[in-house]
C-alpha cells in the first residue's frame, strides 16, 4: 500500500509551527497525487491551506492512532518521527505525570522539578527481579537489568544564582549525607575534616589579588578569606600568601623565585582549589571502595557514567569543547551499539539484513583528536614559550579553514572558531584555552599544604609523588582526569620531562579512549535526561527546549535507525489475537504462523512492508497504523451493522408499541367523546329544570329581601326617634347633675382657699410669738450659770418643768387627735353647710335679676365647657386606656395560654428528648464501648505486630550470630587439644532458655573454645559484641512487650471466661462415654470379618452397573451393612447397660477405710455371687424389653420418615407433571421445527440434570466408601493392638480382689498414665529420630496429627512426675533447638515448616491444657485433669514456645510468599482468564510478558492449585483452624498487594477489559474461600483495594457525579493510588475514551481532605500479627500408640 493512500479525509497529520514546533491538523478531503495544497483544519477549528514543497513533494508526517499515544516505548509507535516522539513524551509527562519513557534501549527521563514518591523502598522491591519490559519505565528497571544493587547518593554543591532550591530541605539532606558517610565507614572526625576542607576551598575562591605591575601581584594585608582558609587548613598565612603570588624556577645550576602576574595568580589559585577538591574526591572514593570491598573475587562490575550533555551557550570555552568532544565519542558508540542490536535481532529472527544509512560523526572526531587536529595544535601551542590564544587560533585557521567542511570561522571574530557537531554548530572562544589546558599546580603551594597541622589534609597528598600515567588506573578502579603534575623544585640532571608535557586535553583524550574501550567491552544501558523548561517550573513542558535536547541526545537518531528497518514487531500469537477480527473462519488454521502469513498477504500487498521471522512478524513504519485503521474500520462497520440492526429492532418495537398505544388511545378517546355527549344531553335537561327552580327562587328571594328591608327600615327609624328623645332627656338630666357638682366644687374650692388663708395667718402670728419666746429663752440661757450658782435648787424645778413639757406634749397629742376629729366633723359640717349655702345661693341667684349674673354665668359656662371638654378628653383617654388595657390583658392572657401550651409541648418534647437522649447516650456508650474494644484490639494487634517484628529481628540477629560464630570457628586455625567441638547453636540456646542464670561447666565449654586466638577476627568479635548487646536489649524489650501482651490476653481471657461458662460434666456421664468408647473398640473385633467381606465386595465389584445405587449387589451390601450396624447397636446397648449397672453399684458401694466396711462389702459380694446370674438374667430381660420398645419406636419413626419422603416424591412428581404439561402446551403452540428443537432441548436438560444427580450420588457413595475404608483401617489397627486385652475374661476371684474398679479389669491399657519414659542419655536420640530426621512427606503422613508434640509432652510429663528439673529443662531446650535446627536446614520447604508449626502449637496447647490452671482446664475430662503437671510451672517455656511458633509462622509466610510471588502477576494480571476480552497492543523493542497463555506460564488455575496444596497440607498436619484462617488471610493479602502494586506500575494493564479480568479472577478466589468455608477468615477484606481498583477501571469517568461515586466507592484506596490509576488508564480500542485531566483534578480536589498514607504501593512484605487461640485436644494421652516406624523403641509407656 502506498503511503499517499493513508492521507484520506479525517486523517490527522503534523505540520511545523514556530511556537509549538509541531501542530496537529485534520485533512478535510482526500489527498490525490499531484495536489500542491492540503486542506487542513487545526484543533482550534481554523481552516488552513498547507502548501507542499514543490521540489520534494514531501507530505506532512501522519499522526499515530489515539490508542498508541502515551506508550511506554517510543518504538511501539507506528509512525516513528520527531512530532510523534515529542507528542508522546508530552502526553506522558503532562497528562499522566510519568517522567520515564523507553526509546528502544534508551531510557528518556524528563526532570519534573518536583519531589516524586517513586524512589522509595517499596518501588525498589516492586522492580526487583522483574524484566526490563515487564514494568513501566523506571530507572530502577535499568538498574535491575544491570544488577540488583543498593544505591547511595552523594550531593555536591554547585554555583548558581540562588543557594536555595524549592522543595529541598538542606538540613535533612545534610543529615542523610552524614548517615551515608557513617554507614560507609567514614567517622565523624573525618566528616568534619571533609567539611572543613570544602569550606576552605570555598574561601580560597574568594581570595583576591592586587597588581603591583604587569608582571607581579600581591595579596592584600590581613586578607580575611585567606586568613580563614589558612586557619581551616592549618597552614601559615605569610607562607601561603607568598606562594600564591610567586613561583620557583629551577635551572641546571640555580633556583629562582619569580613573581607572577595577577591573571596567572588567579589561574594558579583556581588550579589549586580544583586540585584539592580532586584529591579529596579520590580520597572519599578510596574509602568507599574499601568499605564495600569483599573478599570474594569479582568477575564483573557495574559502572555508572554521568556526564553533561551536549552544551552550546553564548560563550563557549575549553570546558564546553571537552564535553562536546566526549559526547561526539559517546554518540558514535551509541549509534554503533544500536546498529549492532538491530543486526542481532534481525539475525536471530533470520530476517534478511540490509545496511542502514545513519549519521557517522567520525570526521568530526578526527577534526578534534587526529594528528594536526584541534587538540594536537593546542598541545603544540602550549609547549611554545610565547604561545598565546591568538597564535593558536591562527594556526587553526591555517590548518582547517576551507579544508574541512566541519570547521568554520566566524565572520566578525578572529579569536573564535566553529565546529559542526552532530547536534548543532558551536562557536568556541579561543581566549583562555591555553591556560585551561595547562592548568598547572605549583609544588610550593602543595608543600605548604603538606606541612599542615590538620591531619586529614596531608593524607590527601601522600601519593602525590607517584604520578600515574593516563593509561594506568587508580586504586579505586577509575581513570583520573587530574591536573598537570606538580613540578619539582629541582629536577635531576638528565631526567625526562615527558610528564610535564601532558596537558589536560591530552589526559582527557587518553581517558576518553580508555572509557570507550571499557564501554565496548561491557553491556551499556543508556539514560537520556531532558530539561522540560529553563525556569525549573514543575511539570511544565517547553516544546522548543525539549526538541532541541532530543535532537542533541541521540533519541531521534535511535528512532531514525529503528524506522529505517522494521520497528514494529509482533509475535504470531499476539498478531493473531489482535487481528483475529480481520480473518474469516476459513482463514483460521491450526498453525498460527501460517494463518498470520495468509492474512498478511491479503491485507498488505507490498511484501517489502513486512518480514516473517522465526517467532515474530516485523513491520515497517506505518504498517501497524494501517492495520489498526483496517481493524478500526472493520470494527466500526460491525458496530454500524449492530447499531443498524438494534436501532431497526428498537424502532419497529417502538412503532408497534406506538401503534398499539394509538389504537388504545383512539378507543378510549371515542368512548370518552360518546360519554361526554351523553353527559351533555343529560346536563342540558337538568339545566332547564334547574333554571326553572332557580328563577322562582330568585323572585321569591327578591320579594323576601324587599319585605325584610322595609321592616328593618321602619324598625330603625322608630328606634332612631326614640333614641333621640331619650338622648335629649339624658342630656338634660346630666347637665343638671353637672351643674350641681360644679357649683359644689366652686363652693368647696372657695372654702379651702379661705381656710388656708386663716391657717397661714395663724401660723405667721404663732411664729412671731415663738421667736420672741425663743429670744427670751436664749437670754435666760446665758445667765444660767450665774443662776445655777445662785440657785442650785432650780435643777429640780427644771426637771419638774421637763415633766410638765412631757405632759404638755401628751396633752398636745390628745388635742391634736381631737382637732383631727373636729376637722373631720368640721369637714362634714362644712360639706353640709356648703350644700346649704349652695341651695341658698341658688335660691338667691334665682331671686336676683338675670341681667346682673349674665357675665359671671357666661364666664362660668365657658370655664365649665372648658373643664367639660377636658373631662371628656380625660374620660375618652381613660376609656381608650381601659380598652387598651383590656385588649392587652386579653392578649396577654392568650399569650400566656399559648405559652402554657408551648411549655406543655416543650415539656413533652423535653421528656421525649430526655428519653431519646438517654437512649442515644446508652447507644453511644455501647458504641463507644465497642469502639474502645476495637481500639483495644487494634492496640493489641499493634503490640503483637511490634513484638513479632522484634522476634523476627531477634531471630535474624540470632542467625547472624550463629553465622558469625561459624566464621569465627573457621578462622581459628587449630583447636585446643582435649576439647571437643559441640553445637554452638545448642549451647547458645541452652543458656538462653534455662530457668536460672546458672551455667554449668559443660555449657560454658563451647563458649571458651570459640574464643579466637589471633587478632585477625577482631572486627568480627566487635560486631559480635555489638550484636550481643543488641540481643540483650531486644530481649528486655521483648520481655516488657510480652508482659503487656500477657496482661491484655489475661483480660481477654477473663472476659471470655465470664461470657462462656459451661456447666461441669458429671462424672457418671463421662464414665458412660468412656464405657461406650471402650465397648465400641471391643465390638470391632467381632465385626471385623463382616466388614472385611463388605470391603472386599466393594473393592472387587468395580462395574458401575453393579455398584450403582439401586443395583441388586448394592442393595445386598447395603442390607448387610444395615444388619451389621443394627446388631452392633444392640450389643453396644446391652453391654453398656450392664456396665452402667456395675458403675451404679460402684457408686452405691463406695470403699471405706475401716475394717467394718470392708467386711460388709465382702459379705455383700459373696451373697451376690450366688444370685449374680439370676440378677443379671432379670436385668437383661428387663433391658431386652426396653430395647424391643426402642426398636419399635425407631421402626415407627423410620416408617414415618419413609412416608414423609414418599409424600415429598409425590409432590415432586406432581410438580414435574405440571411442568411437563406446561412445556407440552408451549410446544404445541410452536411450529413443528421449533417444537422438535424445544423437545430435544428439554430432553437434553432433563438428562443432564439426571446425570448430575447420579454423579452427585456416586460421589457421595464414593466418599462413604472411602470413609468406611479409613475407619476400617483405624479400627483394625486398634483391634490388633487390643486383641490380647480382649481375650481375657473376668473371673470371680478377680472381682473379690479388686472390688473397687470392676470396669477397668479387662483392659491393661487402663493402667497407662499417659507418660513416656526414656533414659537421659537417649535424649539426643529422641530429638534426632523425632525431630531432626522426621520427614513430613514420609513417615509423618500416616501419623496422628500432632503426634510428635504429644510424644514430647508425655516425656515432659514423666520428667515432671519424677520431679527432675534438669531433665525437664534439658528436654525442652533440646526440643526447641532441634526444631530451630531442622527449620534452618529445611526452612524453604513448606511442608516441613507447616508440620513443625502445627506440632509446636500443639505442644504449646498441651502445656496449657495440662498446666493445672483453671482457665485451661474447663474443657478437660476428669481423666485429662488427672494428667496435669504436678511439680513444675512451665509458663516461661510456654512463652518461649509461643515465640518459636511466631518465628515459624513468619518463616511459613516467607516460604509461601516465595512460592506464590512468581505466579501472582502472571496469573492475576497477564493471563487472559476470559479469552478475547482484552486486546494486545504493540509493545516496541522492550518485549513485555504476553497475556496469552504459553506453555510454562502461570495462570489463575495455577494459583488456585497452589492454594489447594497449601490448604490440604495444613489440614493434613492438623493445624488449628484459626491458624489456617490467619495463613489464608496472609496469602490473600500478598496476592492482592502484589497484584495492585504491579497494576499501579504498568500502564498497559490499566484498561477496562483488564478490570473485568481482575474482577473475574477475584471472584474465583472468593469462590475458593466459600468452598473451603473460609469466608469469615478476613481474607476477602484484604482483596478490597484490588477490587476497588478493578471497579475504578470499569466505572464511568466523565461527570462530577462520576467523581463523587468514585470518591465514595474507593475508600480502601489512597488518593495517590486513585490518581495513579486514573493517570495510567489506557484505552485498548479506539472506542474507549481517555480520562480527562480536568476529571483527575476534580478527584484530587474532592479527596484533598482525606487523611491517608501518601505511599503509592502497598507493603507486600507486611505480615499480620499472629495469635494462637487455645485449642484443647480431646485425645486421651493413655491411648496414644507409638508407631515402630519412628524408631523410638528405647522409650516405654508408663
Amino acid at each position: 500500500m502506498a503511503a499517499s493512500e493513508l492521507y484520506t479525509k479525517y486523517a490527522r497529520v503534523w505540520i511545523p509551527d514556530p511556537e509549538e514546533v509541531w501542530k496537529s491538523a485534520e485533512l478535510l478531503k482526500d489527498y490525490k497525487p499531484g495536489d500542491k495544497v492540503l486542506q487542513l483544519r487545526l484543533e482550534d477549528g481554523k481552516d488552513l491551506e498547507y502548501s507542499l514543497d514543490p521540489k520534494t513533494k514531501e507530505l506532512p508526517p501522519l499522526r499515530n492512532p489515539d490508542i498508541l499515544v502515551g506508550e511506554n516505548d517510543l518504538t511501539a509507535l507506528s509512525y516513528l518521527h520527531e512530532p510523534a516522539v515529542l507528542h508522546n513524551l508530552k502526553v506522558r509527562f503532562i497528562d499522566s505525570k510519568l517522567i520515564y519513557t523507553y526509546c528502544g534501549i534508551v531510557l528518556v527521563a524528563i526532570n519534573p522539578y518536583e519531589q516524586l514518591p517513586i524512589y522509595g523502598e517499596d518501588i525498589i522491591n516492586a522492580y526487583s527481579g522483574q524484566n526490563m519490559g515487564d514494568m513501566d519505565p523506571h530507572i530502577f528497571a535499568v538498574a535491575e537489568e544491570a544488577y540488583k544493587r543498593n544505591a547511595n547518593y552523594f550531593h555536591y554543591t554547585k554555583q548558581g544564582g540562588s543557594p536555595v532550591i524549592d522543595g529541598v530541605d538542606d538540613a535533612k539532606e545534610m543529615v542523610n549525607t552524614r548517615q551515608a558517610c557513617t554507614l560507609l565507614g567514614i567517622s565523624d572526625s573525618y566528616q568534619m575534616g571533609i567539611f572543613r576542607i570544602l569550606a576552605g576551598i570555598l574561601h580560597l575562591g574568594n581570595v583576591e589579588f592586587a597588581s603591583r605591575d604587569s608582571d607581579s601581584c600581591t595579596v592584600p594585608p590581613k586578607h580575611e578569606p585567606l586568613t580563614i582558609f589558612c586557619d581551616l587548613m592549618g597552614v601559615e598565612y605569610e607562607e601561603m600568601s607568598h606562594w600564591l603570588c610567586h613561583r620557583k624556577l629551577a635551572t641546571a645550576t640555580e633556583t629562582y623565585i619569580k613573581p607572577i602576574s595577577k591573571l596567572h595568580a588567579i589561574n594558579a589559585r583556581d588550579a589549586l582549589a580544583k586540585h584539592i577538591y580532586a584529591n579529596l574526591f579520590n580520597w572519599i572514593v578510596d574509602h568507599v571502595n574499601k568499605a564495600l570491598h569483599a573478599t570474594v573475587k569479582q568477575h564483573s562490575f557495574i559502572g555508572v557514567l554521568d556526564i553533561y550533555g551536549f552544551e552550546t551557550f553564548e560563550i563557549n570555552s575549553f570546558e564546553q569543547f571537552c564535553i562536546n568532544y566526549a559526547n561526539e565519542k559517546l554518540q558514535q558508540q551509541f549509534n554503533m551499539h544500536v546498529f549492532k542490536l538491530e543486526q542481532e535481532e534481525y539475525m536471530k529472527e533470520q530476517i534478511p539484513w540490509t545496511l542502514i544509512d545513519f549519521y557517522d560523526n567520525q570526521p568530526c572526531i578526527n577534526l578534534i583528536e587526529a594528528k594536526m587536529g584541534v587538540l594536537d595544535l593546542l598541545d603544540e601551542e602550549c609547549k611554545m614559550p610565547k604561545g598565546s590564544d591568538d597564535s593558536w587560533a591562527q594556526k587553526l585557521y591555517n590548518t582547517h579553514l576551507n579544508k574541512c567542511a566541519l570547521f568554520e570561522k566566524p565572520r566578525m571574530s578572529n579569536k573564535a572558531f566553529i565546529i559542526k557537531h552532530f547536534a548543532d554548530k558551536v562557536e568556541y572562544q579561543c581566549e583562555g584555552f591555553l591556560e585551561k589546558n595547562k592548568d598547572t599546580v605549583y609544588e610550593e603551594q602543595i608543600r605548604v599544604l603538606k606541612s599542615s597541622k590538620f591531619k586529614l589534609l596531608p593524607e590527601l597528598f601522600q601519593d602525590e609523588e607517584k604520578v600515574l600515567s593516563p593509561t594506568s588506573a587508580t586504586p579505586s578502579g577509575r581513570v583520573p582526569l587530574s591536573r598537570m603534575p606538580v613540578k619539582p623544585a629541582k629536577a635531576r640532571p638528565g631526567q625526562a620531562s615527558k610528564e610535564h608535557k601532558k596537558t589536560v586535553g591530552h589526559q582527557f583524550r587518553n581517558s576518553l579512549h580508555l572509557l570507550m574501550e571499557t564501554l565496548n567491552a561491557t553491556t551499556p544501558h543508556y539514560v537520556r535526561c531532558i530539561k522540560p523548561n529553563d525556569f525549573k517550573f514543575p511539570f511544565t513542558f517547553d516544546e522548543k527546549r525539549a526538541v532541541q535536547q532530543l535532537r542533541a541526545c541521540g533519541v531521534l537518531e535511535t528512532i531514525r535507525i529503528s524506522a529505517a528497518g522494521f520497528p514494529s514487531r509482533w509475535t504470531y500469537q499476539e498478531f493473531f489475537s489482535r487481528y483475529r477480527v480481520l480473518m474469516k473462519q476459513r482463514d483460521v488454521l491450526g498453525d498460527r504462523k501460517q494463518t498470520c502469513k495468509n492474512v498478511l498477504e491479503k491485507l498488505i500487498q507490498d511484501k517489502d512492508k513486512y518480514q516473517f521471522g522465526k517467532t515474530k512478524i516485523f513491520f515497517r513504519a506505518g504498517q501497524v497504523a494501517y492495520l489498526e485503521k483496517i481493524r478500526a474500520d472493520k470494527l466500526r462497520a460491525a458496530c454500524i451493522r449492530i447499531q443498524k440492526t438494534i436501532r431497526g429492532w428498537l424502532m419497529r418495537k417502538k412503532y408497534m408499541r406506538m401503534r398499539k398505544a394509538a389504537i388504545t388511545i383512539q378507543r378510549h378517546v371515542r368512548g370518552y367523546q360518546a360519554r361526554c355527549y351523553a353527559k351533555f344531553l343529560r346536563r342540558t335537561r337538568a339545566a332547564i329544570t334547574i333554571q326553572k327552580f332557580q328563577r322562582m327562587y330568585v323572585v321569591r328571594k327578591r320579594y323576601q329581601c324587599m319585605r325584610d328591608a322595609t321592616i328593618a327600615l321602619q324598625a330603625l327609624l322608630r328606634g332612631y326617634m326614640v333614641r333621640n328623645k331619650y338622648q335629649m332627656m339624658l342630656r338634660e338630666h346630666k347637665s343638671v347633675v353637672i351643674q350641681k357638682h360644679v357649683r359644689g366644687w366652686l363652693a368647696r374650692r372657695r372654702y379651702r382657699r379661705t381656710l388656708r388663708a386663716v391657717v397661714y395667718l395663724q401660723c405667721c402670728y404663732r411664729r412671731m410669738m415663738a421667736k420672741r419666746e425663743l429670744k427670751k429663752l436664749k437670754i435666760e440661757a446665758r445667765s444660767v450659770e450665774r443662776y445655777k450658782k445662785l440657785h442650785i435648787g432650780l435643777e429640780n424645778k427644771i426637771m419638774q418643768l421637763q415633766r410638765k413639757i412631757d405632759e404638755q406634749n401628751k396633752e398636745y397629742k390628745s388635742l391634736l387627735e381631737k382637732m383631727n376629729n373636729l376637722e373631720i366633723t368640721y369637714s362634714t359640717e362644712t360639706e353640709k353647710l356648703r350644700n346649704d349655702v349652695e341651695r341658698l345661693r341658688m335660691s338667691e341667684e334665682e331671686a336676683k335679676n338675670a341681667t346682673n349674673r349674665v357675665l359671671s354665668l357666661q364666664e362660668e359656662i365657658a370655664k365649665l365647657r372648658k373643664e367639660l371638654h377636658q373631662t371628656q378628653s380625660e374620660k375618652k383617654s381613660i376609656e381608650e386606656w381601659a380598652d387598651k388595657y383590656k385588649h392587652e390583658t386579653e392578649q396577654l392572657v392568650s399569650e400566656l395560654k399559648e405559652q402554657n401550651s408551648l411549655l406543655k409541648t416543650e415539656k413533652e418534647d423535653l421528656n421525649r428528648r430526655i428519653h431519646d437522649q438517654a437512649r442515644e447516650i446508652t447507644e453511644s456508650m455501647e458504641k463507644k464501648l465497642v469502639e474502645e474494644m476495637k481500639q483495644l484490639e487494634l492496640d493489641l494487634n499493634d503490640e503483637r505486630l511490634r513484638y513479632q517484628n522484634l522476634l523476627n529481628e531477634f531471630s535474624r540477629l540470632e542467625e547472624r550470630y550463629d553465622d558469625l560464630k561459624d566464621e569465627m570457628n573457621l578462622m581459628v586455625s587449630i583447636p585446643k587439644p582435649g576439647h571437643k567441638r559441640t553445637d554452638s547453636t545448642h549451647s547458645s540456646n541452652e543458656s538462653e532458655y534455662t530457668f536460672s542464670s546458672e551455667i554449668t561447666e559443660a555449657e560454658d565449654l563451647p563458649l571458651r573454645m570459640e574464643e579466637p586466638s589471633e587478632k585477625k577476627a577482631a572486627l568480627d568479635m566487635s560486631l559480635f559484641l555489638k550484636l550481643q548487646k543488641r540481643v540483650s536489649e531486644l530481649e528486655q524489650e521483648k520481655q516488657s512487650l510480652q508482659d503487656e501482651l500477657d496482661r491484655k490476653e489475661e483480660q481477654a481471657l477473663r472476659a471470655k471466661a465470664k461470657e462462656e461458662e459451661r456447666p461441669p460434666i458429671r462424672g457418671a456421664e463421662l464414665e458412660y462415654e468412656s464405657l461406650k468408647r471402650q465397648e465400641l473398640e471391643s465390638e470391632n473385633k467381632k465385626l471385623k470379618n463382616e466388614l472385611n467381606e463388605l470391603q472386599k465386595a466393594l473393592t472387587e465389584t468395580r462395574a458401575p452397573e453393579v455398584t450403582a445405587p439401586g443395583a441388586p449387589a448394592y442393595r445386598v451390601l447395603l442390607d448387610q451393612l444395615t444388619s451389621v450396624s443394627e446388631e452392633l447397636e444392640v450389643r453396644k446397648e446391652e453391654v453398656l447397660i450392664l456396665r452402667s449397672q456395675l458403675v451404679s453399684q460402684k457408686e452405691a458401694i463406695q470403699p471405706k477405710h475401716t475394717m467394718t466396711d470392708a467386711t460388709i462389702l465382702l459379705e455383700d459380694v459373696q451373697k451376690m455371687k450366688d444370685k449374680g446370674e439370676i440378677a443379671q438374667a432379670y436385668i437383661g430381660l428387663k433391658e431386652t424389653n426396653r430395647l424391643l420398645e426402642s426398636q419399635l419406636q425407631s421402626q415407627k419413626k423410620s416408617h414415618e420418615n419413609e412416608l414423609e419422603s414418599l409424600r415429598g416424591e409425590i409432590q415432586s412428581l406432581k410438580e414435574e407433571n405440571n411442568r411437563q404439561q406446561q412445556l407440552l402446551a408451549q410446544n404445541l403452540q410452536l411450529p413443528p421445527e421449533a417444537r422438535i428443537e424445544a423437545s430435544l432441548q428439554h430432553e437434553i436438560t432433563r438428562l443432564t440434570n439426571e446425570n448430575l444427580d447420579l454423579m452427585e450420588q456416586l460421589e457421595k457413595q464414593d466418599k462413604t466408601v472411602r470413609k468406611l475404608k479409613k475407619q476400617l483401617k483405624v479400627f483394625a489397627k486398634k483391634i490388633g493392638e487390643l486383641e490380647v486385652g480382649q481375650m481375657e475374661n473376668i473371673s470371680p476371684g478377680q472381682i473379690i480382689d479388686e472390688p473397687i474398679r470392676p470396669v477397668n479389669i479387662p483392659r491393661k491399657e487402663k493402667d497407662f498414665q499417659g507418660m513416656l519414659e526414656y533414659k537421659k542419655e537417649d535424649e539426643q536420640k529422641l530429638v534426632k529420630n523425632l525431630i531432626l530426621e522426621l520427614k513430613p512427606r514420609g513417615v509423618a503422613v500416616n501419623l496422628i496429627p500432632g503426634l510428635p508434640a504429644y510424644i514430647l509432652f508425655m516425656c515432659v510429663r514423666h520428667a515432671d512426675y519424677l520431679n527432675d528439673d534438669q531433665k525437664v529443662r534439658s528436654l525442652l531446650t533440646s526440643t526447641i533447638n532441634g526444631i530451630k535446627k531442622v527449620l534452618k536446614k529445611r526452612g524453604d520447604d513448606f511442608e516441613t515448616v507447616s508440620f513443625w508449626l502445627s506440632n509446636t502449637c500443639r505442644f504449646l496447647h498441651c502445656l496449657k491444657q495440662y498446666s493445672g490452671e483453671e482457665g485451661f482446664m474447663k474443657h478437660n475430662t476428669p481423666r485429662q485433669n488427672e494428667h496435669c503437671l504436678t511439680n513444675f510451672d512451665l509458663a516461661e517455656y510456654r512463652q518461649v514456645l509461643s515465640d518459636l511458633a511466631i518465628q515459624i509462622y513468619q518463616q511459613l509466610v516467607r516460604v509461601l510468599e516465595n512460592i506464590l510471588q512468581p505466579m501472582i502477576v502472571s496469573g492475576m494480571l497477564e493471563h487472559e482468564t476470559i479469552q478475547g476480552v482484552s486486546g494486545v497492543k504493540p509493545t516496541g523493542l522492550r518485549k513485555r510478558t504476553s497475556s496469552i497463555a504459553d506453555e510454562g506460564t502461570y495462570t489463575l488455575d495455577s494459583i488456585i492449585r497452589q492454594l489447594n496444596s497449601f490448604h490440604s497440607v495444613m489440614c493434613q498436619h492438623g493445624m488449628d483452624p484459626e491458624l489456617i484462617k490467619q495463613v489464608v488471610k496472609q496469602m490473600f493479602y500478598i496476592i492482592g498487594a502484589v497484584t495492585l502494586n504491579n497494576l499501579l506500575l504498568r500502564k498497559d494493564m490499566c484498561s477496562w477489559s483488564k478490570g473485568m479480568q481482575i474482577r473475574y479472577n477475584v471472584s474465583q478466589l472468593e469462590e475458593w474461600l466459600r468452598d473451603k468455608n473460609l469466608m469469615n477468615s478476613g481474607a476477602k477484606e484484604t482483596l478490597e483495594p484490588l477490587i476497588q481498583a478493578a471497579q475504578l477501571l470499569q466505572v464511568k469517568k466523565k461527570t462530577d457525579e462520576d467523581a463523587e461515586a468514585i470518591c465514595s466507592m474507593c475508600n480502601a484506596l489512597t488518593t495517590a493510588q486513585i490518581v495513579k490509576v486514573l493517570n495510567l488508564y489506557t484505552p485498548v480500542n479506539e472506542f474507549e475514551e481517555r480520562v480527562l485531566v480536568s476529571f483527575i483534578r476534580t478527584i484530587q480536589v474532592r479527596l484533598r481532605d482525606r487523611k491517608d498514607s501518601p505511599q503509592l504501593l502497598m507493603d507486600a512484605k507486611h505480615i499480620f500479627p499472629v495469635t494462637f487461640p487455645f485449642n484443647p485436644s480431646s485425645l486421651a494421652l493413655e491411648t496414644i500408640q507409638i508407631p515402630a516406624s519412628l524408631g523410638l523403641g528405647f522409650i516405654s509407656r508408663v
